[in-house]
């Protein structure tokens, strides 16, 4: 691993260590009684208004607008697939399968984003081509990446017997392309505009497109439930940590390191789930989420090393 790259690696490990955690989050806010798109329009709002305070000393400050309309659209674009339609599918995934299914088939977004990669870099030769990383200049990209898709399946099919529902598992596997759409277009969007515009962006695109789905007459919040303790708490750690600080943050990381290196980081999402579940929840950890957790880690490790010289 280049040192000069090391920084960035260890802040792709803190933005996942704190994503992981989102989902138990979530949890308690889906058991409080909020619905997936008001979680979403919450922590967007929050983290929308906190990025404005970082573009105030920004030098973008008083840019509303990309430099054309095709990177306006791109910025819509990728306010759908890093925003809305992200969590939306992977929230309302949880409601029609296992848990377990929705955590495996949305971590296999770096899977999808390398094969995406490898196929745009084949067929275009634009600037977001020449940004992606090349899978073929890495002989421990492929082996790392399925030695932690490995360690998913130990982990998160624990002696459990792995049964197929439809419409969630669709669901989480659409989460997973949305992920991988959005890893193709950021790092350069990042590069050329700087991590504070292009967040903004995407937030507000983001917040733009979930209207429709608060709009559909279902639920309503309360300010008594929004006054709870554990409501408020878990929602301004999502708006503030995981969504604005951790985006701006990550957009980086996909700028520095590559798309490709920096989504296989996803993987290690259910680890510290399953941390954090152990100390929030108290729940246990088992052998095969031991044994799955270690692989995860080494194949990150592996995915993350020096590219070596083309092989094919």
């Amino acid at each position: 691993m280049e040192r000069s790259k090391f920084i960035w690696h260890l802040l792709a490990l803190a933005v996942v260590a704190v994503w992981g955690v989102t989902f138990v989050c979530t949890k308690v806010l889906i058991a409080a009684g909020l619905r997936p798109a008001e979680i979403f329009a919450i922590r967007f709002t929050l983290a929308y208004a906190g990025i404005w305070v970082l573009s105030l000393w920004q030098k973008d400050r008083v840019r509303l607008w990309a430099r054309n309309w095709q990177d306006e659209l791109m910025f819509v674009f990728l306010g759908i697939t890093g925003g809305s339609f992200y969590f939306l599918t992977e929230n309302t995934a949880l409601a029609y399968t296992q848990a377990s299914n929705v955590a495996f088939l949305v971590c296999s977004a770096p899977l999808i984003t390398a094969l995406l990669s490898l196929l745009y870099r084949r067929l275009r030769h634009d600037r977001f081509a020449a940004a992606l990383e090349d899978v073929s200049r890495n002989v421990f990209l492929v082996p790392g990446t399925l030695l932690a898709f490995g360690g998913m399946a130990v982990m998160l099919f624990d002696g459990a017997r792995l049964q197929v529902f439809l419409q969630g598992d669709l669901l989480a596997l659409g989460a997973a392309l949305c992920w991988a759409l959005y890893s193709l277009f950021m790092g350069k969007m990042t590069e050329e505009y700087g991590a504070v515009f292009a967040t903004r962006k995407v937030f507000i695109y983001g917040l733009l497109t979930i209207i429709p789905f608060l709009l559909d007459g279902q639920g309503g919040l309360s300010l008594a439930l929004l006054a709870e303790t554990r409501v408020w708490g878990n929602l301004l750690f999502l708006g503030l940590v995981a969504s604005l600080a951790c985006f701006v943050v990550w957009n980086l990381v996909m700028s520095k390191l590559g798309n490709i290196t920096s989504t296989n980081y996803v993987y290690l999402n259910p680890v510290f789930t399953l941390i954090s579940a152990v100390i929030l929840l108290g729940e246990h950890l088992t052998p095969a989420g031991a044994i799955g957790s270690t692989l995860i880690l080494g194949g990150v490790i592996l995915a993350g090393q020096r590219k070596a010289k083309k092989i094919w």
